[in-house]
């Protein structure tokens, strides 16, 4: 018997939204629902292998329903805008899956899926409907089971006729007779008053039907009940009515429209890749035709790297790479290398000796002999690195030197004494040419640039228990890997550069990007100081408030539990102690902190356990999470991206240092760990609103540039203009609204997200964004002008050409492009931001390098910058860093620099 499933995909994406929670891109794209739909969709898939498929949609505007009844659904809440969109984003991805979709005016999905399921049963043709729903159980027949998802999106549980039968002991059909006596909330379906479940299954259960009910009243037991049925007769027939799915929905009935249309296999991969959906990304097969890519290798040896210095110095140019066993460059040795002269056809590879590796194959290069303590470059001898035979060519500058993702090359020759100079670096090229990329990788370069089909590093070691080292792994298949790596580099990179030429980033990519990469790999190399014993002591301390915690709410609970199981707690909060349930997950009561937000009043016990989770997780995250990573040298080494944001902001992992707290007081004290060496003292030089200072520059708007000019404080400024007083009389309140929405414009916040963030109706934050855009006209101006631009040039970009595609904004769906429009808005204000910060960087280092100071950059949050500077330097490392922060670069406003000093980042921020 042949099979569709029907899926209500408004149904669907609701409960994703709502079930999974502050799932959103890296662009800050909410992607929740999609994601929650597309995992039910392909567990369906997979359970029920369908021959014909079909995901139905509510329509915004009335029903034919609201014809009976105008108050129909009109207690429904507006959908918040972060859901909207993702209507357009899921049938935008629909359609590259070649999945049908429908929505027709006045009427609803499952009136369509009733209509499909009712006409397809009568051709032999098995229904699957999923939803999340209970009305469509009155579809159930023996050709039509529901699906029902069940506390979350996942899980589900199956309805056929036995299971209705079983659980309410009536027909399916007879539940349209029980809800039009019970009516439905949520759809304001009225009623009979005094009808619950119980009594409406009872009357049903025991006349067959709504109207024998009517038939029978004088046999009706219980006065009330007997008088409400009477009184609401009329409404509980019209109730009924509005509750039963309509299948007679004028649609295309040829069932062969509704088969699986071929899929747009790359549009559909690079639309999950683009929403940063991986798992997904990983099932869309690719129709790979490339030709075999051949590459030649020569294992190095005492002849080879002869043949190879040679070809260098004709070429002046070669491409390399440093390969590791282990994911994190920073804590592993080098276990393989490649080389290959530009032009030539061979590739010099070999193996890496160290204390892991005594099978090393090829010459004994022993890149991890002789580390160089910080500080100590003088005690390098050039000679006994690389075995003595490759330094010519690594120190030469005039040589240019080409490798992908190079920092883990630059940070292995740092620890060596040796700054690689005039270098190329085609993931950073392939960063600027496509910053929306969720990863970037040698085998992702080499399909999209060349057509070439290689092997990837994932491929070549395994995953998970299976995974090996590169060390481990037979010789043919390293050096074809690296063979292959080396050469798509080295052909990639004109590709990528006259891209970059042609968009005008040559400044961009040669002036701060490529220099930004030795900047960050040596703060990756220096690392920040760490007092352990401050760390342990914050712990002790925050032990004992944890253990007062849990007394505290043990005794407002009446009883011992798991505070941090949600299971557990949600039995104290809403069994034990009887607060009214918010919302459920699928494995019981919701304990978030949503939840708990709205429980704060209801209880002194809710204050206590927000408490004690924010103190547990410093605990976990900040003290038991952070020793373990300070190195022998008593310093941590973060990782340092450029490549993650498609703004430009820089990224910091393992840890990130960028997300050290700072909104709370005791948040703030793991600051107090971060220390400076002795004899140096920590400077925090950090840009003042450098974004609204931006939004003035790139705006023109007179109001705030005059704001900026004369010194004024700016949200006091917006607050004065907005609420209409004078400065003098702006309260702290109106402040605090004022700076939210401040940064909010810049970030392209909706009403909607407003309202969340100030916990206020959508109304007032609508009322304080209308009169924000009045206050500022240009403002106004730039944003609408800024949005035409972008539609017309595919486009935005910040003041140093930083290109960003937005494809959202041609969109035909309304949402989708209410999403381009909020990046098209953050992209230039973020974006330039990043790139004068950027500026700054390389500036503040060179300049340490050149004049020869100990001082050293060590770390940059975002708009601040924090410097290790030797006491016998303080004054010179303050007014050259502010010197060079403000003049980084040219803005209709003048950029502002606070700097403070302390022992500790905690004393100088």
């Amino acid at each position: 018997m042949k099979r569709i499933l029907l899926i209500d995909g408004s149904s669907m994406i609701f409960r994703a939204f709502y079930a999974i929670r502050d799932l959103t891109t890296k662009d800050g794209i909410p992607t929740n629902g999609v994601y929650g739909f597309l995992s039910m969709y392909y567990k369906m898939i997979d359970e029920y292998d369908p021959d014909y498929i079909l995901v139905a949609f509510d329509r915004s505007g009335p029903t034919f329903r609201e014809k009976d009844y105008k108050d129909y659904k009109a207690n429904r809440q507006q959908t918040p805008s972060e859901l909207s969109a993702q209507f357009g984003i899921l049938k935008d991805v629909l359609d590259s899956m070649g999945v049908s979709h429908i929505d027709i005016d006045e009427y609803e999905a499952d009136d369509i899926i009733g209509t499909l399921s009712t006409e397809f049963n009568k051709l032999g043709i098995e229904s699957v409907i999923v939803t999340g729903d209970r009305d469509y159980l009155q579809l159930v027949d023996g050709d039509t089971k529901v699906v029902l998802t069940k506390r979350g999106i996942t899980q589900t549980e199956v309805y056929t006729p036995d299971i209705i039968k079983e659980e309410f002991g009536l027909e399916p059909k007879q539940l349209i007779d029980v809800k039009g006596f019970m009516g439905d909330q949520s759809d304001n379906i009225p009623g009979v008053p005094g009808v619950g479940e119980k009594t409406a299954l009872k009357l049903i259960k025991e006349y067959g039907s709504m109207e024998s009910v009517y038939e029978n009243l004088d046999n009706i037991s219980g006065k009330v009940l007997k008088k409400n049925l009477e009184d609401y007769h009329e409404i509980a027939l019209m109730s009924k009515k509005l509750g039963e799915i309509y299948v007679n929905v004028p649609l295309d009935l040829e069932i062969d429209n509704y088969k699986f249309k071929d899929p747009d296999y790359p549009a559909l991969k690079e639309k999950f890749e683009r929403l940063e959906f991986r798992t997904f990304a990983s099932r869309v097969p690719i129709d790979d035709d490339t030709e075999e890519f051949i590459t030649e290798y020569v294992v190095l040896n005492d002849d080879s790297i002869k043949d190879l210095v040679e070809e260098v110095k004709k070429s002046k140019s070669f491409t390399f790479k440093l390969f590791y066993d282990e994911e994190s460059y920073i804590k592993s040795n080098v276990s393989a290398i490649g080389i290959k002269a530009a032009g030539n056809p061979a590739i010099y590879v070999s193996r890496i000796a160290n204390e892991d590796n005594d099978s090393a194959k090829g010459v004994q290069l022993n890149l991890t002999e002789e580390i160089v303590e910080e500080d100590d470059v003088s005690s390098i001898n050039y000679t006994d690195l690389i075995d003595g035979r490759l330094s010519e060519i690594f120190t030469e500058n005039s040589y240019t030197k080409l490798s992908f993702d190079i920092k883990s090359d630059i940070f292995f020759f740092l620890k060596h004494g040796i700054s690689l100079e005039n270098y190329r670096d085609v993931m950073i090229s392939d960063y600027l040419v496509d910053p929306s990329q969720t990863s970037y990788s040698i085998e992702k370069q080499a399909l999209k640039y060349l057509n070439k089909s290689i092997i990837s590093y994932e491929e070549l070691t395994g995953k998970g228990k299976n995974k090996k080292k590169l060390s481990e792994l037979p010789d043919d298949k390293l050096f074809q890997f690296i063979s292959e790596y080396v050469t798509i580099t080295e052909r990639v990179y004109p590709v990528l550069d006259e891209i970059i030429e042609e968009r005008e980033m040559h400044e961009l990519y040669y002036e701060i990007e490529l220099p930004l990469i030795k900047v960050l790999a040596d703060m990756e190399r220096t690392g920040f100081k760490v007092d352990i014993d401050e760390l342990r002591n914050m712990g002790k301390e925050l032990e004992k408030k944890i253990s007062a915690l849990e007394l505290k709410i043990y005794e407002l609970a009446g009883m011992e539990f798991n505070i941090a199981s949600p299971k557990q707690l949600g039995e104290v909060l809403f069994d034990k102690l009887g607060l009214p349930v918010i919302k459920k997950t699928k494995t019981g009561y919701s304990t978030d902190a949503e939840v708990l937000d709205k429980l704060y009043d209801k209880h002194e016990i809710i204050e206590s356990i927000l408490e004690y989770r924010s103190v547990s997780k410093l605990m976990s995250t900040y003290i038991d999470g952070l020793i373990p990573l300070i190195g022998s040298d008593g310093r941590i080494h973060s990782t340092f991206r450029q490549n993650i944001t498609a703004t430009g902001r820089i990224s910091s992992t393992e840890p990130n240092l960028q997300n050290i707290p700072i909104k709370t007081e005791e948040g703030r004290k793991i600051r107090k760990a971060f220390v400076a060496s002795k004899g140096y003292k920590l400077v925090d030089a950090d840009y003042s609103q450098i974004e609204l200072r931006v939004l003035a520059h790139l705006s023109g708007d007179k109001v705030m540039i005059d704001a900026f000019k004369n010194d004024e404080d700016i949200h006091t400024k917006t607050a004065s203009e907005v609420f209409h007083v004078g400065m003098d009389e702006v309260t702290p309140l109106m402040r605090s609204r004022a700076k939210a929405v401040n940064f909010g414009i810049v970030y392209g916040i909706s009403d909607y997200g407003l309202s969340r963030d100030l916990d206020i109706p959508r109304s007032e934050s609508k009322e304080y964004i209308d009169k924000y855009l009045a206050t500022y006209p240009d403002i106004k101006k730039y944003m609408a002008d800024i949005i035409v631009s972008g539609k017309e040039l595919g486009y935005v970009e910040t003041i140093l050409n930083r290109r960003r595609y937005i494809p959202e904004l041609k969109s035909k769906n309304f949402n989708i492009r209410g999403f381009g429009e909020r990046i098209a808005l953050n992209t230039p204000i973020q974006g330039s931001a990043a790139d004068i910060i950027k500026i700054a960087m390389v500036r503040v280092y060179d300049v340490l390098k050149k004049d020869g100071l100990k001082s050293r950059l060590i770390l940059q949050v975002h708009d601040e910058l924090i410097i290790e500077a030797a006491e016998d330097e303080l004054d010179t490392i303050k007014q050259m860093v502010v010197k060079i922060m403000e003049d980084a670069h040219k803005l209709s406003v003048d950029l502002k620099t606070d700097i403070n000093i302390g022992d500790s980042w905690y004393d100088s921020k």
